[in-house]
This record gives structure tokens, C-alpha cells and sequence, in this order.
């Protein structure tokens, strides 16, 4: 039965040679019709679609009325990660719950506030009665975000008011899903290790009183231990993932979602399926598995010949999956500098030192100094490439020792806060459906009565 859900028989490929044929429009079009691909001009830069007070990203500034590149910045309703970081970092705080609160209400928590709030997640970490058992462990797919789309679905038929669509009962939803989606990503890991690994099952609850990084570590962990240091630089992770300006893929698709006047679960589930994609959330593991290759291709890391090498057969569509891409180099928007990765190589190069992995810290660094050059040369590209944060979220959540399968997850727990954020604005402010403009370029034809085709 397995065998037959899944094959591709010639009919099959017959009729995607159709789909190919009939469906693939002349790219030239594009400019013709000023079509703006990807919701981007011809620079690049995104078309404005909407307002947001939630997240900003700066990467150029306007001089004598031209545009120049400027090094990144990234704002939560207005204050800048790094003074954020730099704040929670300095008085030996945890920082996602403070940032969830920030995002969701628009002003920071004070001490009272962020307890109450930390404590009402605390409350709603608890699945229903049976959950695990007829949702989390019947049919565990091998992918992780596939297993959190279907749990965070298949909770609608838990709610009695999943339809409501009034903000009190909407931040409620979302309260609950931020502090569900790390019991649905690691519960649905340790299935999938049991069903399709063969090992043992373990489940531990999560513990009232721990921040959401500490848990994630608690729950994930067979004895459950962790240095401060790991929780610490996962909980930055988090908080550095939570939220990235409204044009984001995943956080547009909760606006458009939830302009339909759809379920809160319909709409984080599709933010879901857009962050799985490797253009998006998934990056993070195509870029462990570039630095996999090229660890087992490459006898001296420290080599600069023997890396530029590799990393010019990347781009010759040589050398690992044959993308002709580095991945974790590059972005839509910053060009100089991303100022997530700012923030998180210092606590890197930390973990680094704890886990005696200096080696593989000093290779990704390397590779960071000489991947820019190179792609402006190979590429002939004047826009600025650095590394992105994905290049190095991989590294820390591989010196975590956390499984590959839980990378994208990771993310998805970080931004269901910013998604929950955008979902109640869109609900606030607008009251009209998202439906952009397609030209329709085709050519127009007679029908032809069946027996005469």
C-alpha cells in the first residue's frame, strides 16, 4: 500500500511533462508587464504591501537622496536587538519570554508583568488529555515541521472556540501555542526516534519555572542536563529567530491567511509550511550539511587554498548538492552585515571553547571572511554578501548536539511569537482581504467539442 501511495508511474510522468509544457510562462514577460517577482523591483528591494510597528530591518541609508548599503540593523517595535540582548545578557536573564511579551504588547514587561506572563505560559504547557498518545504518535512522519503542521491543526478539534476570531480569545490561541510548540516539536522527534529509529521512548513534561530554552533542553534530553552556557546561547538563538520585519515569507503568509477571516490554527499552520521551505527556515540545515561535506572533502580546515577551493566548486555546481549556492551566505535585504549573526558569534565562539570544537568554529569563520569575495568575483555582484544568521544558528544547534530534524522546529518555536504578533495586527487594523493582481498571458483559444481533439 505504502509502495503505491508514494510511486511515480510513467502516466504520472507523462502528465508532469504536460504541466511543464503548458504551465511555463516566457520570463521575459516579467518585465514586459513590470511584474514585480517575488513581490521585489528590479534592485531587489520589496514592494511595500502593508504597515507594521512590530519588527523593522535597516540595511541602507539615504544620503543626498541616493541609497547606499549601510551595516544591518534589526529593531523590535523600535528598540535594537543588540541594546535588547545586551540588556537581558547583562543582568543574567533569559531573554525569548521577555521578547514574546515585547512583540505580542508592543512595550517592554516590567519585573511583575514579565513574572505573570512567564507563569501564564507556565499554565497553558500542557497538552490535552491523550494528545500525545492519538495525535503525536499515530503515523510520526520523518519530518518534524510536517509533525508540528498536523499537531498544530488537528488542535482546532481540541478548542470549543477555535473559531472565534475576537482578540481576547485569538491572544489566548496564541498564548497557547507559544507555549506548546516546544512539547509539539521535541514529543514528535522522540516519536519519530522510536518509530523509525528504533529507540526508546521517552517523554518528559516540562518543568513549571524554567525559561522556554531551559525546557526545551529538559524535555529533549534523556537526562536531562544542561550547562548554563547551552541553555543561555539557545535561549539567544530563540530570541534572535522570533521576529524579522512583516516581509518575512512566513509572516507575510500569516497576514494573507488571516486576512481570509481563517482559524488562528489554519494560519500559523500555514506559516509552518512556508518556514519548512530551504529558502526560509530550512536553511539552516542545508548549511550543516555543506560544512558536513566539506569537513569530509577537506583534509586541513585552516587551508585558505584548500576552502577557497571547495567553496568555488559550490558555486561551479561542483561540489555538494550542486545548487551552484553557499548557503547561509547572502540575504534579501542586509548586504554588509546581518546584525543577528553579530550577536550571536560572540556567544559561539563561547560554546565553542566549552565543547572543545574550536576547529570547527575557526572553519565556519573562515569561510566567512572568504565566501563574500569570492561570490563577488564569481558572481560579478556589487550588492554586499555576509553571512546570514542561518550560517551560524546550524553551528550552535550542532554543538548543542541537537538533532538535525529539530533545526527548522527550533525557528518555528522562536517565531510563532512574532507570527502570533502579526496575526492580532492584521486583525486589529484591517478588515479586507490580501488579493494581489496576476496578468493572465494567455493565449486565448476555441473550444473544441471531444471527438473533433
Amino acid at each position: 500500500m505504502s509502495n503505491r501511495f508514494s510511486k511515480i508511474t510513467p502516466e504520472i510522468s507523462r502528465l508532469s511533462e504536460l504541466c511543464l509544457q503548458n504551465s511555463t510562462i516566457d520570463p521575459s514577460l516579467h518585465e514586459k508587464y513590470d511584474v514585480k517577482r517575488g513581490l521585489r523591483d528590479l534592485t531587489g528591494k520589496g514592494v511595500l504591501t502593508g504597515l507594521t510597528e512590530i519588527s523593522e530591518i535597516i540595511a541602507h541609508e539615504v544620503i543626498d537622496g541616493k541609497e547606499y548599503p549601510c551595516e544591518g540593523k534589526l529593531y523590535y517595535r523600535g528598540i535594537d536587538i543588540e541594546e535588547i540582548v545586551d540588556g537581558f545578557i547583562k543582568e543574567n536573564r533569559f531573554g525569548f519570554e521577555e521578547i514574546a511579551y515585547l512583540l505580542m504588547f508592543g512595550q517592554l514587561p516590567k519585573a511583575q508583568e514579565l513574572g505573570d506572563f512567564a507563569r501564564l505560559l507556565d499554565n497553558y504547557r500542557s497538552l490535552p488529555t491523550s494528545f500525545v498518545r492519538d495525535v503525536i504518535m499515530k503515523a510520526p512522519s520523518k519530518d518534524m515541521m510536517n509533525t508540528l503542521a498536523r499537531s498544530v491543526l488537528t488542535m482546532y478539534s481540541y478548542d470549543e472556540r477555535a473559531e472565534d476570531n475576537s482578540l481576547p480569545n485569538v491572544l489566548r490561541q496564541c498564548l497557547q501555542l507559544i507555549a506548546l510548540f516546544p512539547l509539539l516539536a521535541v514529543y514528535g522527534y522522540q516519536a519519530y526516534c522510536h518509530y523509525h529509529g528504533k529507540q526508546s521512548l521517552y517523554i518528559h513534561s516540562p518543568k513549571p519555572g524554567l525559561s522556554t530554552a531551559e525546557n526545551i533542553l529538559h524535555m529533549l534530553r534523556l537526562d536531562s542536563q544542561y550547562t548554563p552556557l547551552e541553555a543561555r546561547i539557545l535561549d539567544l538563538a530563540l530570541v534572535l529567530h522570533a521576529e524579522h520585519g512583516g516581509g518575512n515569507n512566513s509572516s507575510f503568509t500569516v497576514h494573507v491567511v488571516t486576512s481570509s477571516g481563517t482559524d488562528t490554527y489554519s494560519a500559523i499552520t500555514a506559516a509552518i509550511g512556508s518556514l519548512k521551505g530551504f529558502r526560509h527556515g530550512g536553511a539552516n540545515i542545508k548549511v550543516s550539511r555543506m560544512f558536513e561535506d566539506m569537513k569530509a572533502n577537506i583534509k586541513d580546515w585552516t587551508d585558505e587554498s584548500s576552502v577557497t577551493d571547495y567553496l568555488i566548486k559550490l558555486l561551479n555546481k561542483e561540489a555538494f548538492d550542486r545548487s551552484g549556492l553557499i548557503y547561509g551566505m547572502g540575504h534579501a535585504i542586509y548586504s554588509l552585515s546581518d546584525p543577528r549573526v553579530n550577536v550571536l558569534k560572540k556567544f559561539v565562539e563561547r560554546l565553542s571553547k566549552e565543547k572543545n570544537r574550536m576547529e570547527e568554529f575557526q572553519l565556519y569563520s573562515l569561510v566567512e571572511k572568504l565566501a563574500p569575495k569570492i561570490i563577488a568575483e564569481k558572481r560579478r555582484m556589487y550588492k554586499g554578501v555576509s553571512a546570514n544568521v542561518d550560517f551560524y544558528s546550524g553551528l550552535v544547534y550542532y554543538m548543542l548536539d541537537l538533532p538535525i530534524q529539530l533545526y527548522t522546529p527550533l525557528f518555528a518555536i522562536a517565531r510563532i511569537a512574532g507570527w502570533s504578533a502579526h496575526r492580532m495586527e492584521e486583525i486589529i487594523n484591517v478588515n479586507k482581504i490580501i488579493r494581489p493582481s496576476y496578468k493572465s498571458v494567455a493565449t486565448l483559444k476555441k473550444y473544441i467539442p471531444l471527438a473533433d481533439r
